[in-house]
């Protein structure tokens, strides 16, 4: 399909840091406006939908067209003063919102209208339900007085502190300086990326550079220094944290709920901090013999290297061995060398290979926004308006024919790392779809937002295999954001429960690991150009055979048998991360949450629960690190939520062994996934969406199944 104009321009990104304020003040007090006008107007007996939650939803639906955007540079403008204006945009929208979400004058209004019992459509029903429970849950069933200020004064230092966490993680720049022998093993292709000073390199905690080096340097030393030093990289962010958990767990109290957990779960799909302990319980007991079983091998292999190389081992496995020997194991038992596998996914073809499978099976069609026809578009006429940087790509979305051919939306990739930048790979939502007033359709945008290893002038950027999961993975997400079809924004897309929002996109991985799939999405990168072809064969020398344009099948299969390949402890480390959630945000009392000291117990539970020896093991205590202090999860909404990456793969596997494991292309199957799931977003019942498409409630069988547990 060859590019035609969409129905809606897209988004501009013309922001400066004085506009970005003044459009923010401007929209909140329009905003407020709305709200006002109705308090005014419209009186307890005549409250109804229509006239109280109609008015508020649609200012909503325009807010969120400005507002993602507005909070959004400070995620990935190169301008440090942009940035800035953005994370105080972001702190005047929370200040906002927390403000509106306890006017008591509305509050009645919206209780007036729910016990109106008026007959609405589902989806302006789950409307009005989820609006009036949020007023409750801000506080407005605490009586008027100090303990309401003091619940709102938490909420909004809740959000500051949110912010100022984000913001140090995003911009730092630390690092550490090595020679080129202490990065022994380390990838050239990544050293020639290292900023070098006389004879050595600065390595920063960037994922390009991080995970290559825990992956490759052969001196456990340097492995050693650089996870300490990553797990340390942000301890500005440690009494941050600890002041979020206090303040969590003193509003939840405020508000009758024994802890914050219970408060965070009750809305979800598990609905009580006991179905997500019971959960986790029973993972971690299936998994940890597992874990133990996969660490005495790896240990093997630990003893041979370390003698090999004339040096003592100490019997230890360390937290800087596992991505080392995780690799080892899979070159040595499994003849897997990732390095090979990446140079077959150059990513440009691989994104080009994942949209054509999204177009087969969803029924869609991708098209590049390049050159003149960003002009066409653009709603200014100049196409440099529409990315934020130079190197960000744009597709125009539609329907193929069978679909009925019409706009879906636009799709934004930015890929690789620079400063100042957001550190992670993640999907953000720009603008939501939802229906106008009028009862046409506003079509939504989207961006990926991620951090792989820039192209150089001998090798385009390549694809280790689990980038390409993750690649796989955030396009689902982007996926679920454009083919959504809600009536309100508040619903669109991701916008789901937190324990159910990762299963559509988990979901998605499973076709990375299928061999047809693979072959598809593989290109060797000395297929694509006589120049790149010509410094293949300088790296690979005269006597290398010519590779094949797509990867061997021998390759596939080796790679797929890793699939699971110490499965146990890839598992046990997100039971890590769930179980330290849950621990900080249901203590039994204020009072022992108070005494509780958060970077130890991060660290003793990674111990306990991952099997694997941290610095505590070298006599150093359980104080050596506040990795806490990094994981911007648990401040950024996944708070008693992060167990949902791992409830949320039990739906997954449940979805991918029931409907697509037999035939993942199969176009009837994915197309009623998209309409049955995706396009459903959260404006129904997560479970039931859940049910209709699996036909019966889900079961636990086929994640168990996967990871090679009899129940």
């Amino acid at each position: 399909m060859g590019f035609k104009k969409p129905p809606q321009a897209p988004p501009s990104f013309t922001a400066t840091p004085d506009s970005v304020l003044a459009d923010t003040k401007s929209m909140l007090a329009s905003s407020k406006k709305v709200t006002d006008d109705i308090v005014v107007s419209i009186s307890l007996k005549d409250a109804s939908f229509k006239n109280v939650l109609l008015p508020m939803a649609n200012d909503e639906n325009q807010q969120t067209l400005k507002a993602h955007i507005l909070g959004f540079y400070q995620s990935v403008s190169t301008d440090q003063a942009l940035r800035d204006a953005s994370t105080e945009a972001e702190k005047l929208m929370d200040d906002f919102s927390i403000e509106a979400a306890m006017r008591e004058d509305v509050f009645k209004l919206v209780d007036a209208a729910l016990k109106s019992g008026e007959n609405l459509d589902p989806e302006s029903q789950r409307l009005l339900e989820k609006e009036h429970k949020g007023y409750v849950r801000n506080g407005l069933n605490i009586p008027a007085g100090p303990k309401r200020d003091r619940f709102k004064e938490i909420k909004k230092r809740l959000s500051q502190l949110g912010i100022a966490f984000s913001k140090n993680l995003n911009e730092e720049n630390g690092g550490l300086w090595f020679t080129a022998q202490e990065l022994d093993g380390v990838p050239t292709d990544v050293l020639s990326l290292l900023k070098k000073e006389g004879d050595k390199y600065f390595l920063t905690f960037k994922y390009p550079d991080l995970f290559p080096t825990l992956k490759y340097a052969t001196n456990s030393e340097t492995r050693k220094k650089v996870f300490i030093a990553n797990e340390n990289k942000s301890n500005q962010n440690v009494p941050l944290f600890r002041e979020a958990i206090l303040l969590r767990d003193e509003a939840a109290r405020l508000l009758g709920y024994p802890n914050h957990a219970a408060f965070r779960i009750e809305d979800k799909m598990a609905k009580t901090p006991k179905t997500v302990d019971d959960f986790l319980s029973d993972l971690r007991g299936k998994l940890s013999q597992g874990g133990l079983d996969e660490i005495a091998t790896l240990k093997e292999l630990k003893k041979d290297d370390v003698k090999s190389r004339g040096e003592e081992y100490d019997g230890k496995y360390y937290l800087w061995d596992h991505r080392f020997y995780d690799r080892v194991m899979e070159e040595k038992d499994y003849q897997l060398d990732q390095q090979l596998i990446a140079e077959y996914f150059p990513l440009q073809n691989c994104i080009k290979g994942m949209l054509e499978i999204f177009e087969e099976i969803f029924g869609l069609q991708f098209v590049e926004i390049v050159g003149g026809d960003r002009d066409t578009i653009s709603a200014t006429g100049k196409g440099n308006d529409i990315v934020w940087h130079e190197e960000v790509q744009v597709f125009s979305v539609w329907d193929d024919e069978g679909e009925g051919g019409g706009f879906v939306g636009y799709l934004y990739l930015d890929l690789f790392p620079r400063v100042g930048k957001y550190g992670h790979a993640a999907n953000f939502n720009l603008q939501p779809g939802f229906i106008h007033e009028n009862g046409t359709r506003r079509y939504p945008a989207t961006a990926l937002v991620c951090n792989f290893s820039k192209p150089t002038a001998k090798k385009p950027s390549l694809l280790k295999h689990d980038e390409v999961t993750t690649l796989f993975h955030e396009l689902g997400h982007g996926i679920h954001d454009l083919v959504s079809r809600t009536t309100y924004s508040r619903f669109h897309g991701t916008n789901t429960v937190r324990d159910f929002v990762e299963a559509p996109s988990q979901m998605l991985e499973n076709w990375c690991w299928t061999p047809s799939q693979l072959k598809s999405l593989s290109k060797h990168y000395s297929t694509l150009s006589s120049d790149y072809y010509d410094s293949w064969r300088e790296h690979a020398g005269s006597n290398v055979t010519k590779p094949e344009e797509h990867i061997p099948d021998d390759l596939i299969q080796k790679l797929i048998k890793t699939k699971n390949l110490n499965g146990a402890l890839f598992n046990l480390r997100q039971l890590h991360f769930g179980i330290f959630d849950m621990t900080i945000h249901e203590p039994k009392d204020h009072a022992s949450l108070e005494q509780l000291n958060i970077s130890e117990t991060y660290n003793a539970l990674r111990k306990d629960i991952s099997k694997i020896d941290g610095p505590e093991a070298l006599g150093e205590g359980n104080g050596w690190g506040n990795g806490q202090a990094t994981f911007g999860h648990l401040m950024g909404g996944y708070d008693a939520g992060y167990y949902g990456y791992l409830s949320s793969q039990v739906y997954s596997t449940d979805m991918f062994y029931s409907v697509f494991k037999k035939d993942p292309m199969n176009r009837t199957e994915g197309r009623r996934y998209r309409h049955t799931v995706l396009e459903k977003g959260g404006s129904q019942d997560e479970m039931k969406t859940l049910i209709d498409f699996l036909g019966r409630e889900p079961k636990t069988d086929a994640f168990y199944e996967e990871l090679g547990i009899t129940k």
